[in-house]
């Protein structure tokens, strides 16, 4: 039996709040084994837990703040848009990727696709 939707999105709300604030181990535990990461689309596959934690690892020093925008969910799996604000020193740097995730039975993320370019990067002031 699949994931039901109350669960998937629930998994989505604790994704974009441990990659805003989270440690690197509290992502990774959304994750079942075998799960493979494209972030951006087109910047090639992690397919290994190794690649997967590197990935996340460069996001657990930031200060940061995420928000759940919009989710849509059918057949196992998300589509869902949010917001990650960085803020560093005097600027604060916001994000708004659409991300596309598949999940197992149990709810954990099979995989995950971004989907965001550097033109989507707003650069901003000092936070407010």
């Amino acid at each position: 039996m699949a994931a039901s939707p109350e669960k998937i999105r629930e998994v989505v709300e604790q994704y974009v709040a441990r990659v805003a604030t989270g440690t690197t181990d509290e992502v990774l535990e959304l994750f079942a084994d075998g799960a493979t990461v494209e972030d951006p689309v087109g910047s090639g596959v992690r397919t290994t837990r190794e690649a997967i934690r590197d990935f996340y690892s460069g996001l657990e020093s930031l200060e940061q703040a995420g928000e759940v925008l919009s989710v849509r969910i059918a057949g196992g799996q998300a589509a869902f848009l949010f917001e990650l604000r960085t803020h560093a020193g005097e600027q604060t740097y916001t994000l708004a990727p659409i991300d596309v995730m598949t999940f197992d039975d149990e709810g954990q993320i099979t995989s995950m696709r971004a989907y965001w370019s550097d033109v989507d990067l707003v650069v901003g002031g000092p936070p407010s």
